[in-house]
């Protein structure tokens, strides 16, 4: 490539290119939105580049750190919760430091799009003492990831990237630049870098302190720091998507914009400061700039115009800015001008092989400890099931609390996904199993990694550059682990799915129920012979309907009693039976095979 080439590229799509062209080796991480694209992307573009899924981000981390300590150039990606998950490894890899560099990507998503929490990760940049890059646009999501190699190289430590779901799904103008490969020299044996035993971390503490004194005199010098300058009576501090949000409503004002925005450039800021009438600045989520400029004794404003919650949008920062008297009222009413969607709530796809579990664990009425997936969505109407959702892989071990405690007589299930207990479940079970807890565990086995996309996990027999590889055996695991009582049911099967959670809440002692059938839309989309309702049939008891299957509305004919009976969308219904299982009336048959609806993926 040459920088005559310009591409039109999301912000990962542009940070995977940003790998091709810094000489990336290595890319390994979980798949989480809104981070996923960027190692598919590299998978598919960059072939040279070896990326692969890890179970968890945890062992993704440890993998990209190992292949840096052999001096190849690694990166690590997660969505912000994922950086949880990382965490004791990146506590520890800021103390060993790097042999090649190192970027770790957050990906985090201001206002939840599909997260179950919305916190802040700039703060790991200050708790791990590492520096931070934030890029604004797809072009600098691409060059900072040569800036950050260099950086990472040059000063000894890894890098947090971090992005937003704003940044990583907008798309942007992008120059392509010389493609510059890095050589790998191999692991080179230094026990006091790599060894973190108590003797070496008292060492490599004042290597980490000395460091964050250099990476502050570089702060303040770095071009990644620019002083935009423009109407002085307003100043603004501000960095990645908040950068884009303020030129959108203040394009007149003077900015320092922060791409190495930790450690902060505090005495350029100062001096900014002294340059301007008023000092504003510019953040989503926490005070995490505004916080640390108070601390050194700058006065500023921040908070009181852009709020604590979700991501800035015109609208929120133009609102914001007219209750400080930045902006006058009236141009508010620009700011906002954003387009009214109406809502969508999500739903299980027809077809979805989950569905059938939950609507027959409502029928047992016991209590549900949920995870993280597609089946989060068990907790929704009309279905109501899932009673928790709090991390990834909690569902077993909330199940095991509640179970050792709870006296209401009721069951005790934990549901989670393939690729949840495989990231984060089978530690959970072990814990069943070894202090006996009176619990069913459901693995929802749907063959993907469905909710971030169909992504490859060590069950699906492929990696991410699609080779072929070992398919783990759910039944010959849970077996391992301790479980005595494991049963594999067909999800579509009403009745034997039915027989086989009966079976488990009559069992003393954890039991494993693996509900297997393939996800609907991947890797193809999902097509039998589609169902109707017989209308002569149909009483319009509308328990059809309580499945929730978005093929299935109450818009037919009205019944006797004046309520309307169900239709069946033919080019919906991917053929999973499941309202006819459930229809009291057996008015729910197969279309005749000349009347059916051929769905083409």
């Amino acid at each position: 490539m040459n920088d005559t080439l310009q591409y039109l590229l999301s912000g990962n799509e542009a940070i995977a290119l940003g790998c091709r062209e810094a000489g990336v080796n290595l890319g390994s991480g979980y798949p989480g939105t809104p981070s996923t694209e960027i190692l598919e992307t590299i998978a598919k573009q960059a072939p040279e580049i070896y990326v692969q899924w890890s179970p968890n981000e945890k062992v993704g981390l440890e993998v990209a750190v190992g292949a840096s300590a052999s001096g190849a150039r690694a990166i690590s990606t997660q969505k912000h919760v994922g950086l949880n998950v990382a965490a004791d490894p990146l506590m520890n890899v800021a103390y060993t430091g790097v042999g090649g560099g190192l970027l770790i990507v957050s990906a985090d998503d201001p206002e939840l799009h599909s997260s179950q929490n919305e916190q802040d990760n700039r703060h790991y940049a200050r708790f791990a003492k590492i520096p931070m890059l934030e890029p604004a646009s797809s072009q600098e999501c691409k060059d900072y990831i040569a800036e950050g190699m260099a950086l990472s190289e040059q000063y000894d430590t890894p890098v947090l990237f971090r992005v937003t779901t704003r940044i990583s799904h907008s798309k942007g103008v992008v120059r392509a630049a010389e493609v510059k490969p890095h050589a790998v020299p191999g692991f080179k044996k230094r026990p006091d870098k790599w060894v973190m035993l108590p003797a070496t971390g008292r060492a490599r503490h004042h290597v980490v302190e000395e460091r964050m004194q250099a990476l502050t005199r570089l702060s303040e010098s770095s071009s990644l720091n620019p002083i935009e300058w423009g109407d002085r009576r307003v100043g603004v501090i501000t960095s990645g998507a908040a950068y884009v949000q303020t030129k959108e409503v203040l394009p007149e004002a003077s900015v320092l914009k922060l791409g190495l925005s930790y450690p902060l450039p505090i005495e350029k800021i100062r001096a900014f400061a002294a340059e301007v009438d008023r000092l504003l600045v510019v953040e989503e989520l926490d005070p995490f700039i505004e916080e640390q400029l108070r601390a050194a004794g700058i006065s500023c404003e921040g908070k009181s115009a852009t709020g604590l919650f979700g991501e800035l949008t015109p609208g929120r920062l133009g609102g914001g800015l007219s209750r400080l008297g930045i902006i006058a009222q009236e141009q508010v009413a620009t700011c906002s001008a954003e387009a009214q969607v109406t809502p969508r709530p999500p739903v299980m796809c027809a077809g979805c092989p989950h569905r059938s579990v939950f609507f027959d664990l409502k029928k047992h009425r016991g209590n549900v400890f949920g995870d993280i997936g597609c089946y989060t969505l068990g907790a929704l109407p009309p279905l109501r099931t899932m009673d928790t959702c709090l991390d990834m892989g909690a569902s077993l071990g909330m199940a095991i609390g509640s179970s050792k405690v709870s006296k209401d007589g009721r069951s005790t299930f934990a549901v989670i996904g393939d690729s949840t207990f495989l990231h984060s479940g089978m530690t959970g079970l072990l814990d069943a199993a070894y202090n006996q807890a009176n619990i069913t565990v459901i693995i929802l086995d749907n063959r993907i990694t469905a909710m971030t996309g169909g992504q490859e996990h060590p069950h699906t027999g492929h990696t991410l550059m699609g080779e072929e590889a070992p398919k783990v055996d759910f039944e010959q695991l849970v077996r391992a682990l301790g479980i005595e009582h494991v049963t594999k049911v067909w999800n579509h099967d009403l009745a034997a799915l039915d027989s086989a959670v009966s079976a488990a809440e009559a069992f003393e002692g954890p039991s494993v129920i693996i509900a297997e059938a393939p996800c609907a839309l991947m890797p193809k989309r999902a097509h039998e012979q589609a169902y109707e309702v017989d209308t002569e049939a149909c009483t319009a008891c509308q328990r059809c309907a309580r499945t929730g299957c978005p093929a299935i509305t109450l818009a037919g004919l009205p019944a006797e009693d004046g309520r309307p009976q169900a239709l069946i969308d033919p080019k919906v219904c991917t053929g999973c039976g499941l309202c006819a299982q459930v229809c009291c009336d057996h008015a729910i048959r197969h279309v005749p095979a000349s009347e059916n609806v051929e769905v083409v993926s």
